[in-house]
């Protein structure tokens, strides 16, 4: 990376951190901007190896009047928000969204070429691009700590920056924007930056449509446009005019899994807003092709729809206009609970499409085919992306909440007790009610609240068209009669719309299955016939990983999209694989590119599902620049992987993989589940029992609010851990594994040769690294010694920082390098940037954790905003939560 990279990274965060300097200043006076500097000063020479400094900081840190706890911990936060947004400012200038190792990420342009070169005709790469099908799925997973208002603040702090960088040979408009900058910045410092209530579900889809209109609404015209140009170049044609690579899905307001919060009137209320959005941007699409669809020459076919007037293009669009404002108030009278009395209204995608392709197709007949692909292609773009909901709006729920459903039923008319009886008789039984043409549920049939509202959503997908829904995805799904029991209820309650139902395998056990249940499931004539030679399976990465330990839960993940791939290919089914990835290394996070190619051969084969969650949305879509680049790279991916896809492993790489994931298997379960030690140390040591008051997102922190560990969601588990540096659930077991192999003759050889070798084994490791480098066990010793006080307990935290050790020497070895992300400069000097602002979050929330236990949870207001606040400093710090 060249120096004035660098330059222009560092220039920012210092014009940011100034400003900010000057803000708290003015609020709190220079003596407090001095405190923050001295604080600043004893971390970053504490990072540099002082360890009497180290000591001076915690020391300091104690002795801060009360007074000062709130205002200090605010600082450190807003300072680390602000780093955050310098960097993307540099990402987003410099197109490099995933630094992840250099030349890791081709652009579109040179991968066509290499695709080009490997025997595929230009007609096969527009075939290919056209028919692709990636569809990004927005979830409203509380890892978002960032409140909505602070988000657009920073977003024009951004557009300030752009302004100062480009006002070189314009001062007076350079001044005007650094005033603006400051005014900025005063804002945010001066806005209270947690929740004070927990948004819910229909607030979280009102952020995901915020991302659509303020940044995919400009991001998806403009990244068909670069398509279509590097077509031209290479193919000599454009990409259809209907082609959508790549389209949005969402999960909020659908997702009820788990969330009590998500009723069938909230995912009604969600499905009227994305309408409602929806006609709203298209109205202000509209209204400048009105204006600028001025011409006069027109085709037969456009003439002969709008009669003889003298501009037909803008009498053709005045029509549609009327017809989507009506949409617009009638989705606005739904939504307010009152009757619609206007004209007709829009209810499809071709509804928009057809009377635009018109006017499209009469100004190319016409020879005016510059301004055809202008601003009226940029529209058709969006019509093809987006249709008249925005999103699709997936549906999740629990299988034993159908289950429920079906033991009240059986159990109400007669037949037995659906929940006793054995597979072999729930799918009988299931299999001949879809064969059958009587309802089986009776038309005032009593039953619990619980099965209403389940009976309650699929009334909703009966009301809506299919286009406006997505997947039907059913978690800790283990058997055919689950997928079976949704297909019945669609069919007995869903009405005329059947939409794609995907179970989801999330723990190890069930991934091992995974390829059994669906060979069994595609074997059942009667649901053939029902999934139209088409299934979706989703992978859940989150639930594995803390079922199972990462390095396990990777190797099952890999080996269960291999069965289906398999299974899939000998029924002749078309298998489309829904990764759900969170955002950290333990959910399955980590660069696109890189994860995509690092999928098993065959798994990718022009369509692929996957979850973006929490505050990655916000990092890869969050602005247009960086949206066109987060879609360049999954469009890069997908044709690389099907056109040009990974190797198959050698089978000695299998062999090892089955050998590192038992090892590593077993000592993650030997600690996680079998140390009587281990959950006491969990809750002592992490901020576990205060992130259940952080209004985060609207689903409560455990699926149910008894038990231990094992009902606690991956988000939150992996939170803790992340707070306080350790990062447990992404790297325990995996040091056992790698020591074991290392030690063995060849081991090392071996290790070296699958990780150049094989995309899957060479992705795990430089995640693993970029972890390792993320954590800090010094830290995590801090947080012990301040709040464990019973030995055992202290001798357990002692042999996790030992392990943790043993791992970063064993990567290191296997890497053949001196320290940890030698190789990813950005990263590397990212981390090291803020360390220094981190470090003092970290003792600050050591300490009021230790007061708020001390207090039995009674500590004064400030002191408990205080210690949020070092949550979602820590967080945006580290860049990731859950």
């Amino acid at each position: 990376m060249s120096h004035d990279l660098h330059e222009s990274l560092r220039d920012n965060v210092r014009i940011l951190g100034d400003s900010l300097g000057r803000t708290i200043a003015d609020d709190l006076g220079q003596s407090f901007v001095d405190k923050i500097e001295t604080i600043r000063a004893h971390a970053k020479r504490g990072r540099q190896g002082d360890s009497l400094q180290q000591r001076q900081l915690i020391e300091y840190l104690r002795q801060l009047p009360e007074r000062d706890l709130l205002p200090v911990t605010r600082a450190f936060n807003q300072f680390l928000n602000l780093a955050n947004i310098a960097e993307q400012h540099y990402r987003a200038r410099f197109r490099r969204v995933e630094d992840y190792k250099p030349g890791s990420q081709p652009a579109l342009g040179e991968l066509l070429g290499r695709a080009q070169q490997a025997g595929n005709s230009p007609r096969k790469l527009v075939e290919t691009l056209a028919n692709m099908r990636v569809e990004l799925v927005l979830t409203a997973h509380p890892t978002e700590v960032i409140r909505r208002t602070l988000i657009q603040k920073y977003d024009a702090i951004d557009e300030c920056l752009t302004a100062i960088e480009s006002s070189e040979d314009y001062p007076e408009r350079g001044a005007r924007a650094q005033g603006r900058l400051e005014e900025l910045i005063s804002q945010a410092w001066h806005t209270d930056e947690i929740r004070h209530e927990r948004p819910t579900p229909v607030d979280e889809a009102k952020w995901g449509f915020a991302v659509i209109e303020n940044s995919l609404w400009q991001a998806v015209p403009d990244f068909h446009r670069d398509l279509d140009n590097l077509l031209l170049d290479t193919a000599g044609e454009r990409l259809p005019l209907d082609a959508a690579p790549i389209r949005y899905a969402s999960w909020m307001g659908g997702d009820r899994d788990g969330n009590p919060n998500v009723t069938a009137k909230v995912t009604q209320e969600v499905l009227l807003l994305g309408r409602w959005m929806a006609a709203d941007l298209y109205l202000r699409d509209l209204e400048q092709l009105k204006t600028e669809l001025s011409m006069w020459k027109a085709n037969s076919a456009l003439k002969a729809e709008v009669g003889d007037v003298a501009e037909p293009y803008r009498e053709l669009l005045k029509r549609l206009l009327t017809k989507m404002e009506a949409t617009r108030d009638w989705a606005k009278a739904q939504l307010d609970g009152r009757n619609y009395d206007g004209g007709p209204i829009i209810e499809t995608r071709d509804q928009i499409y057809a009377p635009l392709l018109a006017c499209y197709r009469s100004l190319c007949d016409v020879g005016l085919d510059t301004i055809a692909n202008g601003a009226l292609l940029d529209t058709l773009r969006r019509v093809a992306v987006f249709g008249v909901t925005l999103t699709k709006l997936d549906l999740r729920q629990e299988a034993s909440r159908h289950a429920q459903v079906m033991e009240e039923l059986t159990s109400s008319l007669g037949l037995g007790h659906y929940q006793e009886w054995s597979e072999t008789q729930r799918q009988e039984f299931l299999l001949a009610e879809l064969d059958s043409r009587r309802p089986l549920i009776p038309r005032r049939w009593e039953c619990s609240a619980e099965s209403r509202e389940v009976i309650d959503t699929f009334k909703v997908i009966a009301q809506e068209h299919a286009e406006a829904l997505g997947t039907y995805i059913i978690s800790m799904a283990a058997e055919p009669s689950d997928v079976l029991t949704v297909a019945l209820l669609m069919k007995e309650v869903g009405g005329q719309v059947s939409l794609p139902i995907a179970p989801l395998f999330e723990t190890l056990n069930d991934l091992d299955h995974a390829g059994d249940v669906i060979d069994k499931l595609l074997a059942l004539p009667g649901y053939r016939a029902l999934a139209k030679d088409r299934q979706e399976v989703m992978i859940g990465y989150s639930d594995s990983a803390k079922d199972a330990g990462q390095l396990a839960a990777a190797w099952a993940q890999y080996r269960a999209q291999e069965a289906l791939v398999n299974v899939c290919d000998k029924h002749g089914v078309d298998l489309t694989l829904f990764h759900g990835r969170g955002g950290t290394v333990g959910r399955g996070g980590g660069p696109a590119h890189a994860a995509i190619l690092s999928q098993p051969p065959g798994s990718v084969n022009g369509s692929l599902r996957v979850t973006e969650q929490g505050e990655m949305i916000r990092f890869k879509f969050g602005q247009p620049d960086i949206a066109l680049r987060s879609m360049e790279i999954y469009a890069c991916a997908v044709l690389e992987a099907t056109l040009l896809p990974p190797p198959a492993p050698e089978p000695h790489w299998r062999e090892e993989m089955d050998q590192l994931a038992s090892v590593a298997h077993a000592a993650y379960v030997g600690v996680v589940r079998e140390d009587p030690d281990f959950v006491p140390y969990f809750r002592a040591v992490t901020p576990e029992g205060a992130l259940g008051r952080l209004p985060l997102g609207s689903r409560p922190t455990k699926r149910r609010q008894d038990g231990g560990v094992e009902t606690l969601r991956a988000i939150p588990w992996i939170f803790a851990w992340t707070q306080i540096r350790l990062m447990l659930p992404a790297w325990l077991g995996s040091g056992e594994a790698f020591s074991r192999r290392v030690e063995q003759p060849g081991g090392r050889e071996v290790l070296q040769e699958m990780r150049t070798q094989w995309p899957f084994f060479g992705t795990y490791l430089d995640m693993l690294e970029m972890l390792l480098a993320k954590a800090d066990v010094a830290i995590a010793a801090y947080y012990e010694h301040r709040l464990v006080d019973e030995p055992s307990l202290k001798a357990l935290g002692k042999k996790l920082r030992e392990r943790f050790e043993r791992l970063e020497d064993v990567v290191l070895d296997i890497l053949q390098q001196e320290k940890l992300l030698e190789n990813t400069p950005l990263i590397r000097q990212a981390i090291d940037v803020r360390n220094p602002y981190i470090d003092p979050l970290h003792g600050l929330q050591a300490e009021l954790l230790q007061r708020n236990r001390d207090a039995d949870g009674a500590i004064s207001p400030d002191l408990s905003r205080a210690l949020m606040v070092t949550m979602a400093g820590i967080a945006a710090g580290l860049r990731n939560t859950g």
